[in-house]
């Protein structure tokens, strides 16, 4: 009788003490990076502010969310699709930003370069490869050595993040945590988010910042807030110093509408938040439209009949900076659940 109580406390004990130490594990190498990280420092080239300048914003969702996805974690069935369709997307991706030849910055988000869900391709380095011209950032904002669910085909690896690719050397790049993050155990395995700073100098002695943000996306809205708080402060601090300051990337929120205070609509799997019209001051202009959508709904492959879509892929300027075209790209989310956005602005001086 002892023997087989024995043998019990072991079958009982044995998986217990295993997931015991994988959490320890996972704590103890657990990605901390500081509040700013310095990512380089460079000579700098110079930014005319008589041009007029092209951004190209994109969530490439690291080649693995295209039309035929239905993401587990949104409620769908697949933890990543097939080799040959990943492929496939980041063929198709790289051919949609090499179609784009007079842009000057280019913003992405959702890059692998180490990931069991994109097949390990690195993708920072292949787009670089495609861009020999450009200088090119990247700031991790997602590094995991095993992610444990769904149990049954678990995510496995993850290191991802965001990239910048510019024909302006900037003369500093760092990375900018965002405050705040789940509680322990569950932000073990979830994203650490940034935004990143490039800056340019500028033919009239000011500086050029070109943010690529990527902010939280299933929180309950309260620390995305947070997270726009700090972001506020820190843009508002650069341009009263006379610098000209652009925000671009996947914002997980819908832009400001006109005569409308903070919105939250919540759904089972995720929750729609629209940022506030008062949120910045007077003169600080949101640049987005809405007559084709930039994000989909990933819990079912892709029908443009059914599929619930909105805009959460935009930008944000200060006063010296001008408007001058925006369009997104309609791709019918063929090769990522986000499509592009172009962006042409010139200089208040």
């Amino acid at each position: 009788m002892k023997r087989i109580l024995k043998i019990s406390a072991y079958i009982v004990l044995t998986p217990v003490v295993l997931f015991a130490l994988f959490l320890a594990y996972s704590t103890i190498s657990n990605y901390k990076p500081a509040h700013i990280t310095n990512i380089s420092l460079n000579e700098g080239t110079v930014v005319d502010i008589y041009d007029t300048l092209n951004i190209f914003n994109w969530n490439i969702g690291y080649g693995g969310l295209g039309d035929d996805m239905s993401f587990f974690y949104d409620g769908g069935e697949q933890v990543r699709t097939s080799l040959e369709r990943t492929n496939e997307n980041l063929q198709g991706i790289i051919s949609q930003i090499k179609s784009h030849d007079s842009i000057d910055f280019y913003m992405l988000q959702e890059l692998d370069i180490n990931s069991r869900r994109s097949y390990k391709h690195d993708q920072y380095k292949a787009l670089q490869n495609e861009m020999p011209d450009y200088f090119g950032s990247f700031a991790c904002n997602f590094k995991v050595f095993f992610i444990p669910v769904p149990v049954s085909d678990p995510m496995g690896k993850t290191h991802s993040g965001i990239a910048s690719y510019s024909k302006y050397q900037p003369f500093e790049v760092n990375r900018h945590a965002f405050e705040g993050n789940y509680s322990w155990p569950k932000g073990l395995f979830l994203l650490d988010r940034c935004f990143m700073v490039q800056k340019f100098y500028t033919s009239n002695g000011k500086e050029l910042f070109i943010i690529n943000t990527h902010n939280s996306a299933y929180d309950d809205g309260t620390l995305r807030l947070r997270q726009m708080k700090l972001m506020r402060e820190f843009l508002l601090a650069e341009y009263d110093k006379g610098n000209y300051v652009i925000v671009g990337g996947d914002w997980n929120q819908n832009p400001p509408k006109k005569g409308e205070s903070a919105k939250i609509h919540k759904d089972e799997h995720l929750t729609r938040i629209r940022i506030a019209e008062n949120f910045m001051p007077e003169g600080w202009n949101w640049v987005y439209c809405e007559n084709i959508p930039t994000n989909r709904m990933i819990n079912k492959a892709y029908n443009p009949e059914t599929t619930i879509t909105t805009t959460i892929d935009f930008f944000l300027i200060s006063p010296n900076i001008q408007k001058i075209e925006l369009k997104n790209i309609d791709l019918a989310f063929k090769h990522s659940d986000h499509q592009p956005v172009v962006f042409s602005f010139g200089f208040i001086d």
